[in-house]
Parts: C-alpha cells; structure tokens; sequence
C-alpha cells in the first residue's frame, strides 16, 4: 500500500470541533474506503449499497442512531439521500455524534450536502495517486512534498540537481510508469503485469460508464456519452469546440457541455478556463479539458504507445492540479491564449501573483521554448513570481534570467 498526503488532513479535521461530520468525496477506486477504514479502525463501517440493511438505517430515528451508532462512516452515501436528512437531525440534536460521509462523485456537494448539511460539514476531495505518494512504499513511509508543492508552500529548501539526487532513478522509474498508467492505487501494485494494469483500467472505464454514469445522468443509452468521452480524450489539452465535437459525436452542443460536466463532477476531468480578466486585450475564451487520470485517458484511447505532446502535457497539468489541492486550496488554475498564437499551457494565480508553465515533451529543451514565457507582463494583471518549462529533459538549468527549465521527474518529485 502507499500512503496517503490527505491522511493527516483527515485526522486534523476530524479531531476539531467543526469535523463533526466530514465528507470524503472523489472518484470510485481511489481508495476512500481503504484509508479511511484504516484512519478510524474503531468506528462501525456502514455501506448504503448493502440492499438487506439500507431500508434498517434508512427508518432510524435520530435517536436511534445517537444509540446505535454516535459514531459512523457511511460510505456511497449520495445513493440514499434521505440518510443525509437523518444525519443532519442527528448532528442537530446530540452534539457529541461524528460521522464520515463518502462518496464516488461530487454529486455528494450538489442538492443534499448543499441544502441540508451546509454549515455542518467539512468535504475532502480524494484524489489518485500523486506522484510523491507513488515513492512511498507503505503506510508508515512519509510522503514527502514534490518540489512544486514546496515552491507553492513557500518552502525555500533549494533543490539538488535531479540527476544528483540519490533516488533520482527510482523517480524516474515511477515518473515513467505513471505517465503509462496513471495513480489508480490497484495499478500501482508491483505485483501486476502490465497486461493485468491495462485490463483493469479498461473494466475501470466500463464500470465508470455503467455505474457512475447511469447513476449521474440517468442515460439508457451509453453509446452517445462514450462517443463524447473519447473526443475529448482525443482532443485533450487543446481547445475545446463543442461545436466540432458535437457534429462528430452526433449530438448537440449543449449535450457535449452536459456531458463533460457529468464527467467534472465524477472526477474525471479538469475544465482548464482561459484567463481572461483583461478585456482590453485579444484572448480566446474556450476552455481546455484535461483527463485527471493519465492511465484512464489512455485506456479510453485504447493506447499503448508513447503519448503525444497533448496527452503528454495533460498528464503534468493533471498532476500539478492534484498535488497543489493537498497543500494549498487557494489557487486558481488557467491556460491563457491570445489570438495571435500566444500560449501558456498552465497559469497559477496566487494571492500575490501568477506562475506560468510552458510543458514540452522535448528531451531537449532550447531557449525558444521559453518564448511565450517572456513579458507577460503586459498582458496580467499582477506580477509574474515564476516561470517554468517543464519537459523530460532531465538538466536542469536557468535558460535565462527569470526562466527556470526543470524535468518534469524532479518538478513533480
């Protein structure tokens, strides 16, 4: 097993007295269940999908569960929102009562969580695997922070050349497999065969369709929304023309909107908004949409082979989101484009500024990578604290004042 970076936000949160209830949401097989069952080994463990007994928990009053069950982890709640309601009483009437909500999708922070337990619960997204997670080789081994979330938590450790760094060929190693196949914990077993990972992505994709979907939308026929998933899986990290994909797709326009928002709120896919703040100047105003799960897009492609530049940069984008919502929640994440051709594939904001990130499947980077990197000034409205090309070359060097190039490995690592 590898540990988890969210363990001790868990544990701090439910220690206080706001984490009376707290609500751990992400996408199925993340190992919600795993963790949590192992974080609180003495709280009753009730799953909402066991038919025989949900209609027993479903007819208890609060009372009832201040007796029976003060303490409790319901998992795969969001399937029987009339528990929410009687959880909610419970939290109300007995003040010493705790409980552990999870859930497979973000459904848990729409109608229920929202109108009944506002106010009372704190949520905490789960994620896969990070890559510094990935290092670890069991529950007890710390995870350490990736030079970007040490950059982002204003940690001024200075970084040691990756190629001098002692485990760089281990970091390497789990860089490489991730961008093969993704953070899933099941297929981060070094007892699978690769052939075993690729089959149990792809059932992964089957079960999602069959389960999460039908759940969330309520399709009878699949055939459309898997026509959609594959577009955009197709077209990841580029903008995004609901337009074209919905003539591909056969369908309309607002449906392939709705359909990736099915897939937001499942935890399948990150809506890259432009940056756009600046209305004086000629930006383009469509989105890109990254896969969350590099294995996961794979599997939808039916791919094997090397990535491409696109899929490449949805594989670092994805990790970098995932791995700044463990330390700081308070970034906001754009691309930004202008009309002339101008890009950066990822703009942080923070409070006191932006990082950008241009990402080059490149081994070899060279200083006109950096190109639209330089005065982004003029078109931000604060100040530029960093500037990165991120690649797989693995030396690390100053292309030029202000202008750091680092591999991915040892960014992400």
């Amino acid at each position: 097993m590898r540990n988890r970076a969210i363990s001790d936000i868990i544990l701090k949160r439910s220690a206080s007295r706001l984490g009376r209830i707290i609500v751990v949401t992400g996408a199925r097989q993340t190992g919600k269940t795993t963790l949590v069952k192992r974080l609180f080994p003495k709280i009753p463990y009730i799953s909402i999908e066991d038919p025989v007994l949900v209609s027993e928990y479903k007819n208890l009053t609060a009372s009832q569960w201040n007796l029976l069950y003060p303490e409790a982890i319901l998992d795969e709640v969001q399937k029987e929102p009339q528990l929410v309601e009687s959880i909610k009483s419970v939290y109300d009437q007995f003040p010493e009562t705790r409980y552990i909500l999870l859930g497979s999708s973000q459904i848990l922070l729409l109608e229920k969580i929202r109108e009944s337990l506002a106010g009372r619960s704190i949520i905490i997204e789960m994620y896969p695997l990070t890559l510094p997670e990935l290092l670890t080789d069991n529950w007890e081994m710390k995870v350490n922070k990736s030079y970007f979330q040490k950059m982002i938590t204003n940690d001024k450790t200075e970084p040691t050349p990756f190629l001098l760094q002692k485990d760089h060929s281990k970091k390497k190693q789990i860089f490489d497999a991730y961008l093969l196949f993704g953070g899933y914990p099941a297929v981060s077993d070094l007892l699978l065969s690769n052939e075993e990972k690729h089959l149990w992505l792809k059932n992964y994709v089957k079960t999602y369709l069959e389960r999460d979907i039908r759940d969330l939308a309520n399709l009878r026929h699949l055939e459309p929304f898997t026509k959609v998933q594959k577009l955009l899986a197709l077209n990841t990290a580029q903008l995004t023309n609901y337009s074209k994909i919905a003539v591909e797709a056969g369908v309309s326009s607002k449906t392939v909107q709705r359909f990736l928002e099915y897939m937001s709120i499942s935890y399948q896919t990150l809506v890259l908004q432009p940056w756009s703040r600046n209305k004086k100047k000629r930006l383009v105003k469509s989105p890109k949409v990254h896969y969350l799960d590099v294995g996961v897009m794979r599997a939808i492609l039916q791919k094997r082979d090397r990535l491409n530049g696109h899929e490449f940069e949805s594989a670092i984008v994805s990790e970098i989101y995932k791995q700044a919502n463990m330390v700081n929640s308070d970034l906001a994440f754009y691309h930004l484009r202008t009309v002339d051709g101008r890009e950066i594939d990822l703009l942080i904001e923070t409070e006191q500024g932006y990082i950008a990130i241009e990402i080059k499947q490149s081994q070899a980077v060279r200083s006109v990578d950096a190109k639209h990197l330089r005065g982004l000034e003029k078109i931000l409205d604060k100040a530029v604290l960093r500037r990165y090309v991120i690649s797989n070359d693995l030396n690390s060097r100053d292309l030029e004042e202000g202008i750091t190039a680092m591999s991915a490995a040892q960014f992400l690592t």
